[in-house]
């Protein structure tokens, strides 16, 4: 089979396109058919070598969706020829950038029907983050205001919409580019990130409850002064090693929870896929591809990640 590797840690260079052993399921898993694979910055990181994967070379990647082609033994959730979605690959196993993949059932669902290939791969990997960072860790409520930081990102994207499927009142940040787009995904604020009186337009906005932060180490003392007494911060990434409070006292103030979190530490992945199943089957949710990229370019993609402006996700498509 096709697949994208890397023998050893760098730049997108390292990224070549090579004819590799079709891996086979073992028992509890079953090997996919790639139609698409999302593309995450943390897919980078692993390749720079700030993550260690299991092991080198590497075909990088966690997100997929496409055609059960194969099923290992004791599986019995899945058969040849299931529409399936997945995520959780490219770190302690090989990932999706290939034709073909294995991925263990608890990281798999089904993927609805009228779901395209496109739309499950990058449901994935920002889905469970988004679903994990609000229902799990903030335990968000309906009512309740939820602020999200880079809503045009994958998982700020997501994040909007799960947040008001919820029932809650939705805040974002964003170029004013894709203030119209954020709404239409349900968004009932949107506010430039630019804006030099950001702080002021939030509070105006309405104090959050929730703030799904994906800079700490920009933000954590923004959060606690737009925050309501009570606030409940999820930090899902940043781009500093280091972040921390620059006045711990107004964090004490306003009594401000902050949870860290890490999607692989999700404990059962398929059960949160499920449920994100049933919201694209819905329409609730309904995930953005900015482009589409093969296997050939999969290096311009990993580039594109990081630093290209666009709302939603990239995909690679085998």
């Amino acid at each position: 089979m096709r697949a994208v590797r890397y023998h050893e840690h760098g730049g997108p260079n390292v990224l070549t396109v090579e004819e590799t052993e079709q891996p086979d399921p073992g028992p509890g898993e079953i090997r996919v058919e790639v139609e698409a694979a999302g593309v995450n910055p943390v897919d980078t990181y692993f390749r720079e070598g700030s993550y260690d994967p299991a092991a080198l070379p590497m075909i990088p990647g966690s997100d997929f969706a496409g055609v059960v082609d194969a099923v290992g033994e004791e599986v019995t959730e899945f058969t040849e020829g299931d529409r399936v979605f997945g995520t959780g690959l490219g770190n302690d196993r090989q990932g999706t950038y290939a034709e073909f993949a294995v991925a263990p059932t608890d990281r798999v669902a089904r993927l609805p029907d009228r779901v395209d290939f496109a739309e499950g791969a990058a449901a994935a990997l920002v889905g469970v983050t988004a679903w994990r960072a609000l229902v799990d860790h903030a335990g968000l409520e309906p009512a309740e205001t939820c602020l999200v930081h880079g809503g045009n990102g994958g998982v700020g994207h997501a994040a909007v919409q799960i947040a008001a499927s919820s029932g809650a009142r939705v805040v974002t940040t964003a170029s004013k580019e894709y203030h119209d787009q954020l709404e239409d995904l349900g968004a009932d604020v949107t506010v430039d990130y630019g804006r030099d009186d950001l702080a002021d337009a939030v509070v105006d906005a309405g104090r959050p409850d929730v703030i799904v932060d994906h800079r700490l180490d920009q933000y954590l003392d923004f959060d606690a002064e737009v925050g309501t007494t009570g606030v409940r911060v999820v930090g899902i990434g940043n781009t500093q090693p280091k972040a921390g409070f620059g006045d711990i006292a107004v964090a004490r103030g306003q009594e401000m929870t902050l949870h860290l979190m890490s999607m692989f530490n999700t404990p059962d992945i398929s059960a949160v896929l499920r449920k994100l199943a049933w919201m694209l089957e819905e329409g609730d949710l309904r995930p953005r591809v900015s482009n589409r990229y093969d296997l050939n370019h999969a290096a311009d993609a990993q580039k594109a990640v990081l630093h290209n402006s666009f709302l939603g996700k990239l995909v690679v498509e085998p």
